[in-house]
């Protein structure tokens, strides 16, 4: 039960801080969900735009816009209709519609200097396509190759009220007046242009935009360029059309509107040479204060992006808005004009802030052409964002510990027998990662300086222009050739390809000679779900750099490789140090893969590490060493006891990096152990290993001190609380009973999430029932989200079995209203987490089949998730014949859940192979530990429940 309520607690923080990283990966042009975009309707490309000309005026408070634009198109081949994208949602006033020709489509006259007489081309009809954003507008003849037009439509649309969509409106309240105030927007990534003006609404069709904009006179406008000029629509009228100089050529998800009051703070500051944008924050009165303090951030990041590119901000402003209630899960980042959400903007960090900028060029001012691409777009932003803002900040702010975060997630998921599973979104997120690691593996063997320059290369050739992937490498490659860092049978574009063509990672075996001088290194596919029956995995082989760190040469600056694995399944390594010499391969976690070693250089590794000279070798590669060796142990590739030994070094480790894969490792070998008889010793192992180091943190926060720290402290107690540490539980039982004394405890819950679960696990009955209670009288009023909450913790947190029956009992068998069919999926789920969790569902199953077939009868989606969750997470010998014997006396009466039971029979035979294969060695390396610090051993169980 302990392992599953700390699996609970700890993925909720891991996802809390996964939900920043994940906020900031899907941006613009390359969302996580652009594989839909691939299949968009695309328009012809025979035509194509030169410039827009855009006029808006919108109604705040009435909820609509007009707006007219002109398109200045040029044929690229003989066409006698166009076609442009217009959502459903806008009216194009078909009367006004006008095509008028300005170059003649004969070649001889366009060759004449003598002015041509525009002429207005008649249209024959025009039509929208019904089920697609598609608008054709069918002329009265064919224009030959040449020929350029101007489209002149006139049309309207609504605000959108509910969602920060298109072109939007919202309001705040201002408090000096208590008037509630309008403001407009727009966020049209990645193809909403199309619900503002008819467009070409791909990212390849970049043009220039001229806009004007109409708003009341106690309002201001901003666009993507700076105001030009602005005029009353008539003498004494309340609007104002303002004017914006012409923009350069970009794409229509770039395009950026706000009319509202909102005041602005400048960053007051230029370049030594007087040039950059002019930088303006926005915000409402109210809120301007809060960001005072943003445009030093702004302004660092816009200096540091400059230096890279090798290229000056692309515009001549930049404007960055706080929107109040902006309901975006994105920053909207136009082209010049960025819109945050309030919290965004005034945050302490600035790896978000610096993420839009970075797409001010990379998205903006080079733009992939298509969404197949975007993913390179999006890899490579997030790899800038994050170098950009450890250079900043000098490395003080950690954000998401990149990149030790982001590789154990795509080391979990690539491991498994089936990656992603059907979930489209995981795949494109975790193979953008991937992606954004084999820039960094670059950055490192190709030398900084020559990377950077790749990339200024990559701007300067794509600058407003669009891209495809390969010219990301291609780039990359040709200033590696210059400047002499790439072998010339390499380039960037074989290495890259041979990582993202494949939804795996690759593993390496080094093993020296008996003397150690030499070594073979292997590669192979790397695989952690049991059995590893991957079809054709001896097929996979990637382009591997290895680089080589040794125990006598500890200089982890050199990250030149001694030599590429060229999609070689076996390389030999010569000239190495004697067989006492450790030796470490891709040191820093330098490229995306773990390493494997024999059993005499693990130790040597382990014993180093326990030494006073364990802080010579760099705290990602400790943590990096640690990683590798838990999960090789839990792949079946590495002996427990060398990995358990990898440990031993943690009693004197302080820095959180190094402990970061600590919790997620207790928590993937927890779920085995769990249930077994070597889950307490293994916890009062884990115990030994985080009561002194959270009571040398401290319980208090100290002032200035790290972010790393403040996150162990949170990390260990969160763990220790979970598991029975006396001063947590009082404390959360303290916080509790003010909410048992509150007059009315139905209008709110005054305790934090981190004390509810510890009081459900090691509290009383009257306060599990008070829980109970309190989901049962729940107030509609109330957010739903703090129901779940509270009914997950009442199903998963008790180690009770009498707890875990009566939920079952008033959820399913009484009917209570109060539950419904999602509450129990809820429920369900919750009990799969721990051994007397789903130990006690079994039981309740066996003991209750009648009348949990006849409560389901109907509902065969809520059987198949009973049977599932009460059978198929068994992992021992035990858990198997108790299943099997259940399956042999109801083999009949199943019914839809018969394929359940059958997979879940054979997922439990490998799990109790891998537990009778591995829970003996890691009993006798258990009980070898606890025998030599016994005396420790009973002085720290003194302070658990």
């Amino acid at each position: 039960m302990f392992m599953k309520i700390f699996r609970y607690i700890f993925l909720l923080l891991f996802l809390c801080r996964r939900s920043l990283e994940h906020s900031v990966l899907k941006r613009s042009i390359d969302l996580i969900a652009a594989h839909s975009l691939v299949v968009d309707s695309r328009l012809p490309r025979e035509i194509a735009p030169n410039s827009y000309t855009i006029d808006l005026h919108p109604f705040p408070e009435e909820g609509y816009f007009k707006g007219n634009v002109k398109i200045n198109l040029t044929w690229h081949e003989p066409m006698d209709k166009i076609t442009l994208h217009v959502h459903e949602d806008l009216i194009i006033d078909h009367s006004e519609l006008k095509v008028t020709q300005y170059v003649p489509d004969d070649e001889k006259l366009r060759s004449l200097s003598a002015p041509y007489e525009p002429v207005e081309i008649k249209v024959k009809r025009s039509e929208v396509i019904p089920k697609q954003p598609l608008y054709i507008i069918h002329l009265e003849k064919q224009l030959k190759t040449g020929t350029q037009c101007v489209v002149d439509m006139t049309y309207s649309g609504k605000l959108y009220n509910d969602t920060s969509e298109g072109l939007f409106r919202s309001h705040y309240i201002n408090t000096l007046t208590g008037e509630k105030q309008w403001f407009v927007a727009s966020q049209l990534r990645p193809n909403l242009a199309r619900k503002v003006f008819p467009c070409f609404d791909e990212p390849a069709f970049k043009a220039n935009f001229v806009v004007s904009i109409v708003r009341c006179n106690t309002m201001k406008s901003l666009s993507n360029m700076p105001l030009s000029k602005s005029e009353e629509l008539r003498p004494n009228s309340k609007w104002v059309r303002d004017y914006f100089e012409e923009s350069p050529p970009m794409s229509t998800f770039t395009f950026g509107v706000l009319v509202s009051d909102f005041v602005s703070v400048s960053v007051n500051k230029t370049n030594e040479d007087n040039s950059g944008p002019k930088i303006n924050i926005w915000a409402t009165p109210d809120f301007i204060n809060a960001v005072q303090n943003t445009t030093e951030k702004i302004y660092t990041s816009v200096r540091a992006l400059e230096k890279l590119w090798d290229f000056k901000f692309p515009l001549p402003k930049l404007d960055c808005v706080a929107l109040p209630n902006y309901q975006g899960t994105r920053p909207a980042d136009n082209w010049g004009l960025i819109f945050f959400k309030e919290s965004e903007l005034s945050g302490k960090g600035s790896w978000l802030i610096t993420h839009e900028l970075v797409y001010q060029w990379l998205g903006a001012l080079a733009t992939p052409f298509w969404w197949s691409d975007a993913h390179i777009n999006n890899a490579l932003a997030r790899y800038v964002t994050s170098y950009i803002t450890l250079q900043v900040s000098d490395g003080k702010e950690t954000f998401h510990n990149w990149p030790m975060t982001m590789l154990y997630s795509i080391y979990y998921e690539f491991s498994k027998r089936y990656p992603h599973g059907k979930v489209m979104a995981i795949k494109q997120d975790s193979s953008s990662t991937k992606t954004e690691l084999l820039f960094r593996m670059l950055n490192y063997t190709l030398g900084e300086k020559t990377f950077n320059s790749g990339l200024q290369r990559f701007m300067a050739d794509r600058q407003y222009r669009t891209f495809f992937g390969d010219d990301v490498w291609s780039s990359i490659t040709e200033q590696a050739r210059i400047d002499g860092t790439l072998d010339e049978s390499i380039t960037a574009n074989e290495i890259a390809g041979s990582w993202i063509s494949k939804d795996r990672l690759p593993v390496l075996n080094v093993i020296r000679s008996s003397d150690g001088t030499t070594a073979t290194i292997t590669q192979r596919v790397y695989l952690r779900e049991r059995p590893h029956d991957v079809p054709e995995q001896e097929k996979f082989l990637w382009w591997i750099p290895i680089v080589l760190i040794t125990q006598d040469k500890l200089n982890f600056s050199n990250s030149f490789p001694v030599k590429w694995m060229k999609r070689e399944r076996e390389v030999s390594l010569s000239d190495l140090p004697k067989k006492d010499t450790f030796i470490i391969v891709n040191p820093e976690e330098i490229g995306p893969f773990p390493v494997n070693y024999d059993a005499t250089n693990w130790n040597l590794l382990a014993q180093f590490l326990q030494s006073d000279n364990r802080n010579k070798i760099p705290v990602n590669t400790r943590a990096k060493l640690l990683h590798d060796a838990w999960n090789l142990a839990y792949a079946g590739d590495l002996s427990f006891s060398t990995a358990l030994d990898m440990t031993l070094f943690l009693k004197y480790e302080r820095e959180y990096l190094a402990w970061d894969p600590v919790f997620t490792m207790i928590d993937h070998i927890g779920r085995h152990i769990d249930g077994s008889g070597v889950h307490k010793k293994f916890l009062m192992y884990v115990r030994m290993l985080l009561t002194p180091l959270y009571e040398e943190l401290g319980i208090e926060a100290q002032e200035g001190e790290s972010e790393g720290k403040a996150n162990l402290r949170s990390s260990s107690k969160v763990f220790l609380c979970q598991a029975g540490y006396k001063p947590c539980i009082e404390e959360a039982q303290h916080a509790f009973d003010k909410w048992m004394k509150a007059e009315n405890p139905d209008e709110g819950n005054p305790v934090a999430n981190q004390y509810i679960c510890p009081v459900f696990k090691w509290g009383s009955k009257e306060e599990w029932e008070f829980g109970l209670e309190r989901v049962i009288n729940f107030p509609p009023g109330r957010k739903p989200s703090e129901r779940t909450y509270l009914l997950k913790t009442l199903a998963g947190c008790p180690i009770d079995s009498w707890k875990i029956e009566k939920i079952l009992n008033i959820t399913i068998l009484e009917q209570n209203g109060n539950f419904t069919d999602n509450d129990i999926y809820l429920v369900f789920s919750m009990l799969t987490g721990s051994s007397s969790g789903y130990t006690t569902l079994f039981n309740y199953l066996t003991k209750n089949w009648n009348g949990l077939k006849k409560a389901f009868e109907n509902k065969p989606q809520l059987w198949n998730s009973l049977i599932t969750s009460s059978t198929s997470v068994f992992k021992t010998q035990e858990g198997l014949d108790m299943v099997t014997k259940l399956y042999k006396n109801k083999q009949h009466d199943f019914g839809t859940a018969d394929f359940v039971i059958t997979k879940a029979i054979k997922n439990i035979k490998e799990e109790a192979k891998w537990s009778n294969d591995n829970l003996p060695v890691i009993e006798n390396w258990l009980q070898k530990y606890l025998n030599l610090e016994k005396n420790v051993t009973a002085s720290e169980e003194n302070k658990f429940l």
